[in-house]
Parts: C-alpha cells; sequence; structure tokens
C-alpha cells in the first residue's frame, strides 16, 4: 500500500508523519487490495482535522475527524474508518453469501443546504467512474459518506445518479433513452 501524507497550514514533522502512516498501515491487514491511502492534517482555526481516503481497487473508502489535538483527530478518524472498512467488508460477504447488499437504514444520512441565490460553483471535483451495479453504487456512496453517487451503470453503460432518501431507502435516476 502506497500511503501519501500532507498537511496544510501544519508542519508535518517526522514524528507525526510516521504516528500518522503507522495508524494507517493497519488496515493493510484487513484489506489486502489498497492501492493507496492519502493522509490529510490540516489546521483550521485552531482545529485540528484528519483525513483519510482509501482507493481498494477502485472503491474509495474515506473518513474525516476534527478535534482540538492532532494526535486524537487521527486516532479518531482511524476509528472512523475503521467502521467503514468493517462495513465493506461485511457487505463483501454478505454479497458473497447471496444475501441482500442493500439495507435499509445503514450508510450516511444526507445534510442538503439550500443554495444561495445567485450561488457559483466553488469546488470541482473530477473522477474517473468506473462502471458498476446500482448495489456496488450504493456501498460506494455509503463508503464515501455522501447523500448521492453519479455512476456508469454496468448493463446500459448509461450515467445514472443514486441518493440516499428521507426514508432511509434509495433512489435511482437512470437517463430515458
Amino acid at each position: 500500500m502506497n500511503i501519501v501524507t500532507t498537511a496544510r497550514h501544519l508542519e508535518l514533522t517526522p514524528a507525526l508523519k510516521s504516528y500518522a502512516e503507522e495508524k494507517v498501515a493497519k488496515f493493510d491487514r484487513f484489506l489486502s487490495n489498497i492501492t493507496e491511502a492519502k493522509v490529510t492534517l490540516i489546521l483550521e482555526k485552531n482545529v485540528h482535522k484528519a483525513e483519510i481516503l482509501l482507493n481498494v481497487n477502485g472503491i474509495l473508502i474515506w473518513a474525516e475527524s476534527s478535534t482540538g489535538d492532532i494526535y486524537s483527530a487521527i486516532d479518531e478518524v482511524v476509528d472512523k474508518l475503521d467502521m467503514q472498512v468493517q462495513k465493506y467488508k461485511g457487505k463483501l460477504t454478505a454479497r458473497r453469501k447471496g444475501e441482500n447488499s442493500r439495507t435499509a437504514g445503514t450508510g450516511a444520512s444526507g445534510t442538503g443546504a439550500p443554495a444561495d441565490e445567485g450561488g457559483r460553483i466553488i469546488k470541482m471535483k473530477r473522477f474517473g467512474i468506473k462502471p458498476m451495479t446500482p448495489e456496488e453504487a450504493s456501498l460506494q456512496m455509503e463508503l464515501l459518506d455522501k447523500s448521492f453517487f453519479v455512476f456508469t451503470d454496468a448493463a446500459s453503460g448509461a450515467l445514472n445518479i443514486i441518493y440516499k432518501r428521507a426514508d432511509g431507502n434509495y433512489g435511482l435516476i437512470e437517463p430515458v433513452k
């Protein structure tokens, strides 16, 4: 596993880098197919924030934590990521056993804020879109802790959107041909 550690508004000392990488390296024991781990340590307005993104063969697992101390932020984000990894492994095991991979009441709850009138794009992200089933897309959405996910349907090749509904279920938006 390749671990990339970066810091913003914070000095990345060898001890801090070693601590973060040691904590993240333990996930290699649970998931042997992790290709890359990105650790970002941030200091904003006297709040320390740690973010970790694991790339597991194209599936992204992400967690973040904010505390008053950078070491405790790292510990907390590793605990959150551990829960995400266990959820991912459970879904894989359930899928292999033939159980339904989508269960109501699991995953992230959306916290959508109303858009400001005359709003503008303030952030842009680019992702490679991997063809997947709606079940895989719902799992990816949960692992990224997002309320929606855009993906290419493996069966039709069409661009689809899956989203978390207020009742805990999922909605799927498919284009009409």
